[in-house]
């Protein structure tokens, strides 16, 4: 599903127009990455966890020459960890 059939999607489910539907999933994006830059975790229960890891510094190898090694800088990487509800709900 890619983000037009989502707006209709909710369109239908919430009987909002096409254009309010994207205006409030526009709004949620731009909520949880405003909320993971600050360092915050969105926690939404039964659905799952929006959170950001810290990725450590590390070594490589370059894919197109195997011989060179390369230092990975340290990174931080935004996860999701489903919810128990949404877990069961895939799994019945």
């Amino acid at each position: 599903m890619n983000k037009a059939e989502l707006v209709a999607r909710i369109a239908e489910k919430s009987q909002l127009t096409k254009k309010d539907a994207e205006l409030a999933l526009n709004a949620f994006m731009e909520s949880v990455e405003e909320a993971l830059v600050e360092g915050d975790k969105v926690q939404l229960v039964g659905f799952g966890t929006f959170d950001v890891r810290e990725r450590k510094p590390r070594q490589g190898r370059n894919p197109r020459n195997p011989e060179q090694v390369i230092d990975i800088p340290a990174s931080k990487a935004p996860v999701f960890k489903a919810g128990k509800t949404l877990k069961e709900k895939m799994n019945d």
